[in-house]
């Protein structure tokens, strides 16, 4: 029997060495660079340009985001207009139309972002005095004053909250324009000027506690025109923005401690509460240390206030202003709301 015939496979001897250099080779690397090509069209180079220059630029640039997706725009229509007039190959034009059309949609959108938000003529200088310092957003400003609040306006005389009568519960405002005088059983205890909160007081101390009424009567001295905004709508919203939270635990708390600090001058005109807002608190004013020192230091809160205004001003001129706010907004309250 022939057993060669029967085995299709070939042995190979031990210890054969097969003769490379003899030996002709498949084309396999028929793709293998033997001859450069000659280099590209001006147009390629700039399109890899425009994606290098887009790549390199620094993520601290504010508008570095408009600039990357320019760029990238840019290059692929620099490469479609390469492959068809150039290259003649469809498989680059279709690709590069796809990352082309991604691109300038993200351009546009970023560039929509960036628009300049118009802010009402009667909100400018509200929103320049109070929230632009604190690095608050157009955006989130618009937001904030353009769903659920209303502009109002009073007219000399009339009452915007009556003492014991008017709940605390409605709404929270800022007075825009004019001036009103708030007053405690007939007694005058300060004046509120524009970009000021009409009662700030009320809204943080009866945060827990609803029903209440107010315990002073603010009317009106001049036209008067304020944002008024619905205090639950204001509380859910802000419940779903914190830095604007914050912001507002802010402003409130400082708009109390201006009231308090004007019953120390109860001459202190809007100039002179200009000068107050553009600080970042009243501790050039007066020292909150002090403050929390002499409190401190009794047993009793009102003793430890009464102690520290008393050495800020003369007692005779503020005893009763301070007894008056006492009563008419509570001392421990104030005594949390403005000092903790």
């Amino acid at each position: 029997m022939n057993t060669t015939a029967m085995s299709p496979l070939t042995v190979t001897p031990l210890g054969f060495v097969p003769d490379f250099k003899n030996s002709t080779l498949d084309p396999l690397n028929e793709t293998a660079c033997e001859n450069w090509k000659e280099i590209h069209h001006l147009v390629f180079h700039v399109a890899n340009i425009c994606f290098a220059v887009g790549l390199v630029i620094p993520t601290t640039l504010n508008l570095h985001m408009i600039l990357l997706r320019g760029l990238l725009t840019v290059g692929c229509a620099l490469f479609i207009i390469w492959a068809t007039l150039y290259r003649c190959a469809l498989d680059i034009m279709i690709w590069n139309s796809v990352f082309l059309v991604v691109n300038l949609l993200h351009f546009i959108y970023l560039v929509y972002k960036r628009r300049p938000i118009k802010i009402e003529k009667e909100l400018s200088s509200l929103y320049k005095r109070m929230f632009e310092p604190l690095h608050v957003p157009p955006e989130l400003f618009q937001r904030l004053t353009g769903q659920f609040c209303n502009i109002q306006t009073l007219k000399t005389g009339q009452a915007y909250a009556a003492e014991d009568k008017t709940s605390v519960d409605d709404r929270l405002s800022i007075l825009l324009k004019g001036k009103m005088k708030v007053s405690y059983r007939g007694h005058f205890l300060h004046n509120i000027y524009p970009c000021a909160f009409i009662d700030s007081p009320e809204f943080r101390s009866t945060q827990m506690n609803r029903g209440e009424k107010f315990q002073v009567t603010i009317i009106a001295d001049d036209n008067c025109k304020f944002l008024c905004w619905s205090r639950e709508r204001l509380t859910y919203f802000l419940e779903s923005e914190p830095f604007l939270y914050e912001i507002f635990k802010y402003l409130i708390g400082k708009d109390i401690t201006n009231k308090l600090y004007s019953l120390n001058d109860p001459t202190l005109n809007d100039k002179a509460s200009k000068k107050i807002d553009r600080q970042p608190s009243l501790c050039s004013q007066l020292s909150v240390m002090q403050m929390r020192n002499s409190m401190a230091s009794t047993s009793d809160s009102e003793d430890g206030l009464q102690m520290f205004l008393r050495g800020t001003s003369s007692a005779s001129s503020l005893r009763n202003n301070q007894q008056e706010f006492y009563n008419a907004y509570g001392v421990s309250r104030l005594q949390h709301d403005v000092f903790c």
